[in-house]
């Protein structure tokens, strides 16, 4: 059985979102992460580099393991197991640590994707089965700097952010956040207290994170035009390994 889709400059464009030489970076990345080793038993039938398409364009388009498989000329196991396999070499390069960390400025927020894990997510206030990730966002560059693992959507965003772990990739950043991250030490607007309205000063400072904070909402959107997280259909680490790839994807398709 032939497959359809090579690894080539109309396909790669078409269905990653990614130029050639984006989708280039991508594959050396998995390759110096071991994406060229078949573990054990019988070689990849796939090259590397079709196989890291496969990955993308599930991540991208979210079509099922059934349509994948004529479109690259595989069987659904075969797809299944790519996808294991190579979908955690995707992931965001870890946090390093900046010299000029005190003159950033950086952006979290939780957005809610729908999961059919029910060890994932919960019922939450999008009126469906969802996970809670949280993310932060570069707000000069718009570049994801790091995700969390998934919790279940109906934690609040304050402690969603406590539980992750992202405040140890923060030290000497200034993070903002929205009013539901009050009392975590990020920067948060200005609160109404009863009987006492906003100060000029502070509408003026609230009015500018809003304008700020605006971004992260604007990453989101980008991220998901990748429809694996409109409607995730993946088990355990699955969701997890997804946006962590997304996010790298993210960060390629905004490079110069």
């Amino acid at each position: 059985m032939a497959g359809v889709l090579r690894a080539e400059r109309v396909w790669v464009e078409t269905f990653t979102g990614l130029r050639v030489d984006q989708f280039g970076r991508l594959l050396r990345a998995v390759r110096e992460r071991g994406g060229e080793g078949s573990g054990w038993g019988r070689p990849w039938r796939l090259p590397l580099a079709e196989r890291v398409l496969l990955v993308a364009v599930y991540y991208r388009t979210n079509l099922t393991m059934r349509q994948l498989a004529p479109l690259f000329g595989v069987s659904p196991a075969t797809v299944c197991r790519v996808i294991q396999r190579l979908g955690p070499l995707l992931a965001l390069e870890p946090t390093r640590a900046y010299a000029d960390a005190t003159d950033r400025l950086w952006i979290v927020d939780g957005t809610l994707v729908p999961v059919r894990d029910r060890k994932v997510g919960a019922s939450s206030r999008n009126y469906r089965f969802s996970a809670n990730v949280q993310v932060i966002v570069d707000a000069e560059t718009r570049l994801v700097v790091a995700a969390a693992r998934p919790v279940p959507g109906n934690t609040a965003d304050a402690k969603a952010w406590r539980d992750s772990g992202l405040a140890e990739h923060c030290e000497g950043v200034t993070v903002l956040g929205d009013g539901a991250y009050i009392n975590t030490g990020l920067i948060v607007p200005h609160r109404k207290r009863p009987g006492r309205p906003l100060l000029k000063g502070e509408e003026e400072d609230n009015a500018q994170h809003r304008k700020v904070s605006a971004r992260v909402e604007h990453a989101f959107s980008r991220m998901k035009n990748y429809k694996i997280l409109r409607d995730c259909r993946q088990r355990g680490d699955g969701l997890h390994h997804a946006v962590q790839a997304v996010a790298r994807m993210h960060n390629l398709a905004l490079a110069a």
